[in-house]
């Protein structure tokens, strides 16, 4: 089966971000009530849009859970294009792990700052962080199953193959 840049995208957006919303559902539950997390970024986000009116918590949660998937699909549409560009230039494997590193990096300090803010500062970095990474290895793992041939390139990559 021919998989297409827009088809393994959405897929595999689809599958992060449902792993990050099962990851913060749980979390929620333990600690708080379900939907919390949604509901506070939800309310940050409407914050940042514009002022809030008299909008109730699912309003919270439907605009955020909106907003996470579409980010989350973009990400994978990302992921996708270097995924398939890769077939033809296995290299591009190797630069984007460097640039996965980097950003992960990057997303763990700008968890952590935001952590400081009244408006996230409920969720803790690590569970964002942990969450990111349920999300990154969730997608990484269906890219893998659906590309066999990403070990080939990833191989040929990393040892400076031409």
């Amino acid at each position: 089966m021919r998989h297409t840049i827009a088809r393994d995208g959405i897929v595999a957006g689809v599958l992060g971000a449902t792993a990050v919303a099962i990851w913060f559902l749980v979390l929620d539950i333990m600690y708080r009530h379900a939907f919390a997390t949604p509901e506070a970024l939800g309310r940050g986000l409407l914050r940042i849009l514009g002022p809030q009116g008299s909008e109730g918590a699912t309003v919270f949660v439907v605009v955020y859970t909106f907003f996470h998937y579409v980010a989350f699909i973009l990400a994978g549409l990302l992921v996708a294009v270097i995924v398939h560009f890769a077939e033809r230039e296995p290299g591009v494997l190797a630069g984007a792990m460097m640039l996965f590193v980097a950003f992960e990096i990057g997303f763990y300090a700008l968890s952590s700052a935001l952590s400081e803010s009244p408006m996230f500062g409920a969720l803790g970095w690590a569970q964002v962080a942990t969450g990111n990474l349920i999300a990154a290895i969730v997608m990484g793992v269906y890219m893998w199953r659906t590309h066999p041939e990403l070990r080939q390139e990833l191989n040929h990559a990393l040892s400076g193959g031409a």
